[in-house]
């Protein structure tokens, strides 16, 4: 791929999932009066990620373990596909739902191959089977099969480990996958590349994903809906992120949500609601001649040096590329790169961090697609700015009545430097258009 690079089209949905009801589920723990969860009545549509979140002791780990039967519950149905599960063996029900926790949860003594190959052991497959699975498996989730089949877990960083076992779970290809806090034990670098990577194996597979976690923004991000629960297991609300953010259902939503809802919207837009601009690419070894005629011809003032599956490894200027004869094999490791999937918050610390004002834009498989501009995510934010300033009711200085906002002037201010002006009484720093010294 060495010629001008325009994002595509989002492919159609693919759904192997399945539906998930929960019929009147109740679970009472012995010597305990209050229900862990009283009485919830859920659909989850199939091919859906639903996020469950909601403060501690709200029941959202319980209902995920009791899909499972991990948890057995006290009262209701569980119908998975439209099948009652609710008296079949758990175990078979188990190998039928992928199933991944907090740091992947890998066999220490088994290598990356045996760990994600563990189920379909189980259920009998054949070795060129269980192989061809695995080495599928790994490359969708982002890890050289070459490279990482033979490692032990302890050879690995945590985010390594936590693709392997998602790659585990998802290997004797369940319609279902339940997740509970997967990404809360990684920094928050990776757990953003976690959770990229995980709606890229969602947009691929159609599975129908339930995970758990107590970070909102994660929820929004990644949940086609988003369940809130209080404590006992009630629904606060079931919607879609947008609809949360803007309606919120009741004062529990509002406050857990926070005052700053209409703007936290920003965090589900995404990187493939905005128009990306077209990159041109250059492979490594190619002449530098060929590229440099290609990029004047297509009005560009740089190139994308790309692999030889189309991810970017470097992004030189013309200048830059006509200094040596052949384009360079650089890698450039503070190149700012974010996802289709990923948020404009994303995109805009991704470009902050490496001090740039664009990043490239890849599909789900690595492979560059095009660039966004600093320019174009702030206008997207300005656009949304407006909205909501456009729904406040205005209030002025003319139209403000006295004595109807009794709140105290805020203070913003730093500590003085010593000896700053200002420090002795008579000075003239809290005069109208007086500057204090911010230290």
């Amino acid at each position: 791929m060495t010629d001008e690079v325009t994002s595509p089209p989002a492919p159609e949905r693919t759904v192997t999932g399945v539906s998930i009801t929960l019929d009147g589920v109740v679970k009472r723990y012995r010597g305990q009066d209050v229900p862990a969860v009283e009485r919830l009545d859920l659909e989850i549509e199939a091919g859906d990620i639903v996020a469950f979140v909601g403060p501690s002791g709200c029941g959202k780990t319980t209902t995920l373990k009791m899909i499972n039967r991990l948890i057995e519950p006290s009262e209701g149905r569980i119908l998975i596909g439209g099948r009652d599960v609710t008296n079949e063996h758990p175990d078979k029900l188990r190998q039928s739902i992928g199933y991944v926790i907090q740091s992947g949860g890998l066999f220490p003594h088994w290598t990356v191959a045996k760990n994600v190959g563990a189920i379909p052991r189980v259920l009998g497959w054949d070795r060129k089977r269980i192989a061809e699975r695995t080495e599928y498996l790994l490359d969708l989730v982002g890890l050289d099969p070459a490279t990482f089949a033979d490692r032990l877990p302890k050879d690995m960083s945590g985010g390594q480990q936590q693709r392997v076992g998602v790659a585990r779970a998802l290997a004797a290809d369940p319609p279902v996958l339940l997740m509970d806090e997967p990404f809360g034990a990684v920094d928050p670098i990776t757990r953003v590349r976690l959770q990229d990577s995980l709606i890229a194996i969602q947009h691929e597979l159609g599975k129908t994903i339930v995970i758990v976690t107590h970070d909102f923004e994660e929820a929004t991000k990644l949940g086609d809906k988003v369940l809130i629960l209080s404590e006992g297991g009630h629904i606060e609300q079931y919607a879609r992120p947008e609809e949360i953010l803007t309606s919120p259902a009741t004062p529990f939503v509002q406050e857990f949500v926070g005052s700053g809802a209409k703007l936290a919207y920003l965090t589900v837009q995404r990187v493939r609601d905005v128009e990306c601009d077209a990159v041109v690419t250059a492979r490594i070894g190619e002449p530098s001649r060929t590229v440099i005629d290609r990029a004047k011809a297509a009005g560009q003032s740089w190139v994308v040096v790309v692999d030889e599956a189309g991810r970017p490894r470097s992004w030189p200027t013309l200048d830059e590329v006509g200094s040596k004869p052949e384009v360079s094999d650089y890698l450039d490791r503070r190149l700012p790169v974010i996802a289709r999937s990923s948020t404009l918050n994303d995109a805009l610390d991704a470009m902050l961090a490496a001090s740039q004002g664009a990043a490239l834009v890849t599909d789900g498989r690595g492979a560059v697609v095009g660039s966004l501009s600093i320019g174009s995510v702030t206008e997207t934010i300005q656009t949304k700015l407006a909205d909501v300033r456009s729904e406040e009711p205005e209030l002025s200085y003319e139209t403000y009545v006295d004595g109807t906002d009794p709140a105290p002037t805020p203070v913003v201010a730093a500590e003085d430097e010593p000896g700053t002006p200002g420090d002795e009484p008579g000075t003239s720093q809290g005069e109208p258009g007086a500057q204090a010294e911010v230290s």
